[in-house]
């Protein structure tokens, strides 16, 4: 009995912290931008989103290269290797792109948006401003949540598009698939609305909406200790590839398995 008290109790702490969640999202989504918002919202783009860059693009080119590689090697058996581009751009484009980018977002500005709002709560910076009358949902988690918003969607297009260079590097240039054939293969295989918008652009605004809400919650939310802080981190990488691999397959499934 005490096991099965325990683990309602589990539950409902847990449906308790949802609701908890999706109240301050909401606050943050309908709340006004101020002058200020705007200029904070600038610099955590930039935190959020430009200092990403680096392992966005180096990943998205290892990968492409890997799909190259590997759908070369795949192809060729077949004597289809003029389908190469085709091959890894559909591949990036619906599924490795925004998965990948969400999940290296969520382990790199996911985790520091945490550990961030965590430690600005464990040295009171966030009750103090509410004792001026300055709310820290519109003033430290609203930036964070829109700059992580629109940042994911634009790193996972570039992911794409130098995955594609990668891709192309390896299958055209080191294995001597025909250049012409890579991007004529791209340009008749891909369409924008279904692959790149739905496949792309869509899944990351998802992923990104989730990602960073679970970061500024959990910092938000976090005990305001050393240890708080770390195991918040920590939930935050947890949950958010947990939740980036379970509505990929829901999107996936929506938009190219006709459910």
């Amino acid at each position: 009995m005490n096991a099965i008290a325990l683990l309602g109790r589990r539950v409902l702490e847990r449906i308790q912290g949802i609701g908890v969640a999706t109240q301050m999202l909401l606050r943050v989504l309908f709340s006004m931008p101020t002058i200020l918002g705007v200029k904070l919202f600038i610099y955590q783009m930039y935190r959020v989103g430009v200092l990403s860059f680096l392992i966005i693009a180096v990943s998205g080119l290892f990968i492409g290269a890997v799909l190259g590689l590997q759908m070369y090697n795949i192809l060729v058996t077949f004597g289809s290797e003029a389908m190469l581009g085709a091959a890894v751009a559909l591949t990036l484009l619906r599924e490795l792109a925004p998965v990948v980018a969400a999940l290296l977002f969520a382990g790199r500005a996911g985790s520091a948006l945490t550990a961030e709002i965590g430690l600005m709560k464990a040295t009171e910076q966030l009750s103090s401003m509410e004792m001026i009358g300055v709310d820290p949902l519109k003033r430290v988690v609203s930036p964070r949540l829109w700059a992580g918003i629109i940042s994911l969607p634009m790193l996972s297009v570039i992911f794409a598009a130098i995955g594609i260079m990668g891709g192309k590097m390896v299958g055209v240039d080191f294995l001597g698939a025909d250049e012409g054939s890579y991007w004529s293969g791209i340009m008749s295989s891909t369409q924008f609305y279904k692959d790149v918008l739905n496949g792309t652009i869509i899944k990351s605004l998802v992923f990104a909406l989730i990602c960073t809400w679970i970061a500024v919650y959990q910092g938000y939310a976090c005990e305001p200790t050393s240890e708080g802080i770390a195991t918040s981190t920590t939930r935050t990488v947890v949950y958010s590839s947990l939740c980036v691999l379970g509505f990929d397959f829901v999107l996936t499934a929506v938009m190219f398995g006709g459910v």
